[in-house]
């Protein structure tokens, strides 16, 4: 690995991190010596990246610090192309018409040499077979999600039981052939997940639920991982 495309890496591994990371850990996702990474951290602290820590410790990249736009690896363009590939085809419309704009902006403003990338991918994701079922908004639901506002539901379970629901939507999940909300459940007091196909009616209140929306993923993350050890 070039010595520039090394050090941009860095960068990016620690954009990934919230907690300080160790030149040793770098080092081994990068493939070199713990030495090399002190070097690099120093040349890149000399520009004036603003990175903290020290040997030893970790280091952190503060917030705030951006590089150029569209300085992408081969890898990260076709990550980025197939990842658009398939929210085309399985997204709600709305994201479904993003990811097509995400596609021609990126054939448009990405160098040269990367580009047939973009037009001429050797990555591919399945294409939408059926129009799936959209019972309720789901950029709607989207937006109720991150505005952390609660929704009344008419619900059908496997077997076709009825139920109503008041729920505060957090995540909206998007599976190959199946579409879900995330959310807590006023009836059963308890994190529960609802297939949208089985929505029979949805209103969307005015009414922000006590709780902050990225509080109640992280609870409700914490719930999924404790369930896999167990």
């Amino acid at each position: 690995m070039r010595r520039a495309d090394r050090l941009f890496q860095i960068i990016q591994l620690l954009r990934r991190h919230r907690n300080p990371v160790t030149a040793e850990a770098i080092a081994e996702e990068l493939e070199t010596s713990k030495r090399t990474i002190y070097r690099d951290i120093a040349t890149l602290m000399a520009q004036r990246v603003p990175i903290r820590g020290e040997a030893g410790i970790g280091y952190v990249l503060d917030g705030g610090f951006d590089l150029p736009p569209l300085m992408l690896t081969t890898d990260e363009v076709e990550a980025a192309v197939l990842g658009a590939q398939w929210v085309k085809a399985q997204g709600d419309r709305e994201l479904s018409r993003a990811a097509e704009d995400l596609i021609a902006k990126l054939a448009a403003t990405v160098p040269e040499n990367l580009r047939a990338l973009v037009l001429e991918p050797v990555v591919a994701a399945p294409p939408r077979w059926e129009e799936p079922v959209e019972p309720l908004d789901m950029a709607q639901l989207r937006l109720w999600c991150r505005r952390g506002m609660k929704l009344d539901l008419d619900y059908a379970d496997g077997e076709g039981r009825a139920s109503q629901r008041t729920i505060w939507p957090f995540l909206v999940g998007y599976r190959d052939a199946v579409r879900m909300v995330f959310a807590w459940c006023e009836l059963r007091e308890d994190f529960r997940s609802f297939r949208i196909d089985r929505i029979v009616g949805a209103e969307f209140r005015e009414e922000r639920y006590p709780d902050r929306p990225a509080a109640l993923q992280n609870r409700w993350r914490k719930m999924q991982e404790a369930k896999y050890r167990s």
